[in-house]
């Protein structure tokens, strides 16, 4: 049975004070009522990873990830940061392909594909994020994409190793804009992925992968996406910065 999941990418925002203050509410306001049967993610910031690990050694049921790491392993490239890095602070899973990766620094699925390696390779769980813009969207090519973006990221990889990875469908209109998919426009393409993963591989991996939502979700709508057969989830953004708001969406899922 393949699990139910709410992630949280905190992208670049809070200090590490506010991050360590928004774990501890989080871990006190996540009880087994809550909780059920649904596994918690969050990805802070790098600097604080290492402190909100150990803020969290004696509570379980908090995951801690990445919000990206390099394709190699070490090396001359300033400022980044490795699998090897996350696994040497025992964090648990990493972000790949985030659509703001791929806008801003220009990140191609051949690129995030290495990621991916570099993360199962440390037994870190690869979240890999993939969508469409609005104009592929309009246009009707919207299956197209994210076909291609799974295909290219995806079709290398063992089943084994496939049945590692948590995807995020996160259409790249919807992300920071109060824009939301509707209900029907999220199952549509969350089957549409895992039709992919079932021909990429076979009809087991398929059932067996989580696939998360990720545009905008919030506590006002989750219920209503989460309620759909496919959706196993969400990637929160902006709503994962407040305890309050992240837990009522932990709630819809359970």
């Amino acid at each position: 049975m393949r699990r139910k999941i709410v992630a949280g990418n905190w992208k670049m925002n809070k200090t590490v004070d506010e991050a360590l203050d928004l774990v501890e509410d989080l871990a006190d306001l996540l009880t087994d009522d809550i909780l059920g049967s649904t596994d918690v993610i969050i990805a802070p910031p790098s600097l604080f990873i290492s402190e909100i690990i150990e803020e969290l050694l004696d509570v379980d049921y908090i995951a801690v990830a990445g919000q990206n790491c390099h394709h190699e392993n070490n090396g001359a490239f300033t400022g980044e940061i490795s699998a090897p890095m996350l696994a040497s602070l025992e964090a648990d899973a990493c972000i790949v392909g985030h659509s703001e990766r791929r806008q801003y620094f220009g990140e191609t699925d051949a690129l995030i594909a290495k990621k991916i390696d570099r993360l199962l390779e440390q037994d870190l769980v690869p979240i890999y994020c993939c969508g469409e813009l609005l104009e592929e969207r309009k246009s009707g090519e919207h299956f197209t994409k994210v076909g291609n973006q799974l295909k290219e990221a995806l079709s290398h990889l063992s089943a084994n190793d496939m049945a590692e990875v948590i995807i995020a469908y996160e259409p790249v209109w919807a992300i920071g804009t109060g824009e939301t998919a509707t209900p029907e426009q999220a199952q549509e393409m969350h089957a549409f992925i895992r039709s992919q993963i079932a021909m990429m591989f076979d009809a087991d991996v398929a059932d067996e992968v989580s696939i998360l939502y990720g545009g905008s979700c919030n506590p006002k709508n989750a219920a209503a996406l989460f309620a759909n057969p496919d959706v196993d989830g969400g990637l929160i953004g902006g709503a994962s910065l407040d305890a309050d708001d992240f837990v009522d969406i932990v709630k819809a899922l359970n």
